[in-house]
């Protein structure tokens, strides 16, 4: 492949090192190298947020939220819909972008890009959708009138596994509902925020209404801007660990927060699922984005009746996978975004070996340049491995065998997490009645994806507060203002 060819536009690392987004200006900058994970090397410089900067792009959020503030709903709607446009126009240099940057195949990086475009134009709907009340009180002394007004400046941190969505499924709803932003995308993975700022500048953004900075000091300017009492609202989406120090920090100003954390997704099959559908699912909860996503199937529960059947030949899908570069076509298992992420996969694969499960495929960290882990099947899990309890974020597929529903149920609920799970059976009963037992926000039956921009995501437990996306995703964007009125 020759990349050199397809890096033309949007595509080009270099057209997105221009520095912080802060008020419609870009300030120069640089100092944070954006690495391609297939071969480490770097493929351009970032602008390093300081404090100040930060609070620059309050100041710059604040100027422009009375004029946003006060944009009928139906021209808020237009710009997003031009934005979604102009994703969809340029959908194919965006992906390979996310693919240079983040490392996902391209035929993922795709689907990112598609889901992406989506929330702009479901939200642009939604704008339109605000909801209102109007009833009279039971004693008939007045009547009760429920307006909904945007809860102000939102802080939006985004994680490097989506760095298209995450942004567009938190930028979407609160331009919607006409609140201004300040977007702090991953470090790891920049390149593709400031392609979509430009964008958004394009389609009619004013200034000031989305603001991007980075940062490789995420704790300190974080922490200035929930400080700041003219912010008023935090939506995150990374670790539960991270999510915590957070929550924390933002009970200090009393700021809202929405909080998209950790999963432990298990990913049931029973002796009855149909066996080709069920490793179908299985290849889409596993293998999108390489395992990189918090919906991601990370204990595979399969029934003692067709265990063995499903073993082999996962082993055999897995072991097929193509691996390379995310930006050769034929990729089909990109890299890891870090060497870092690699290690943590192989200490968790290796120390579940050490407690007896066996490797079917995969198994040990590829050689060479780039942070490469294969495909990997383990049979025999131990239900207390550290690879049970905590989340991969890679291409592994821990196996374990269960015998009855009830064992099955309380296996899937053995953990803080409660963002996704899935179930394959063709008893459509057996699938609800499991369902209603397992702690989640999310459930998938006979599915592999879950995601969608006209669906409420989001967990119970640890993995998070809030939902995103759906009819209700704007309302995490609002307050409610009650007026007591006399007639």
């Amino acid at each position: 492949m020759n990349l050199q060819t397809k890096i033309s536009g949007y595509a080009d690392p270099a057209l997105h090192a221009h520095g912080l987004y802060i008020g419609g200006r870009w300030n120069k900058g640089s100092g944070i190298p954006v690495r391609d994970p297939s071969t480490g090397h770097v493929l351009a410089e970032v602008a390093d947020a300081s404090v100040d900067d930060a609070l620059r792009a309050v100041d710059a959020a604040e100027a422009a939220a009375p004029g946003w503030k006060a944009t009928p709903p139906r021209q808020r709607s237009e710009i997003l819909r031009r934005w979604f446009r102009l994703l969809s126009a340029h959908a194919e240099e965006l992906a390979t972008l996310i693919s240079l940057e983040n490392g996902k195949a391209l035929a993922d990086a795709r689907g990112e890009m598609a889901y992406a475009a989506e929330f702009f134009r479901w939200y642009a709907e939604e704008a339109t959708r605000i909801p209102g009340e109007y009833r009279h009180t039971p004693s008939g002394s007045h009547s009760i009138l429920v307006d909904h007004e945007p809860i102000g400046i939102s802080v939006l941190i985004t994680p490097w596994n989506f760095p298209a969505a995450m942004a567009t499924r938190k930028i979407g709803p609160a331009l919607a509902a006409g609140c201004t932003v300040i977007l702090k995308p991953a470090s790891e993975t920049p390149l593709t925020a400031y392609a979509m700022a430009r964008l958004g500048e394009e389609a009619g953004v004013p200034a000031g209404v989305v603001n991007v900075l980075t940062t490789t000091n995420p704790g300190g300017v974080t922490n200035a801007m929930l400080a700041d009492p003219r912010v008023r609202k935090l939506s995150f989406t990374g670790s539960t660990g991270i999510g915590r120090v957070l929550l924390a920090e933002a009970a200090k100003t009393v700021v809202s927060c929405s909080m998209e954390l950790g999963g432990n997704a298990p990913f049931l099959v029973f002796d009855d699922a149909d066996l080709d559908a069920a490793l179908d699912g299985a290849m889409v909860a596993k293998m999108r984005n390489a395992g990189e996503a918090c919906t991601a199937a990370n204990r595979f529960y399969v029934q003692a009746g067709i265990h063995d059947a499903f073993v082999q030949r996962l082993t055999e899908r897995m072991a097929a996978l193509k691996i390379g570069p995310g930006y050769d076509p034929e990729t089909q298992c990109g890299p890891m975004i870090t060497s870092k992420a690699v290690q943590k996969i192989d200490q968790l694969v290796s120390a579940a070996v050490k407690d007896g499960a066996r490797v079917t495929t995969g198994g040990t960290p590829l050689a060479g340049s780039g942070y490469f882990y294969p495909p990997t099947v383990l049979e025999g899990v131990s239900v207390d491995s550290a690879i049970a309890h905590e989340e991969i974020f890679g291409p592994v597929a821990p196996i374990y065998r269960f015998e009855t529903e009830e064992e099955v149920i309380r296996l899937a609920n053995s953990t803080e997490y409660g963002l996704a799970a899935y179930i394959f059976t063709q008893d459509l009963k057996r699938a609800m009645r499991v369902g209603k037992g397992i702690e989640t926000g999310m459930l998938g039956i006979n599915r592999g994806l879950l995601s969608d921009p006209a669906a409420p995501f989001g967990g119970v437990k640890q993995s998070g507060l809030g939902r995103e996306g759906g009819v209700t995703g704007i309302l995490e964007f609002m307050e409610a203002k009650y007026y007591a009125v006399e007639f």
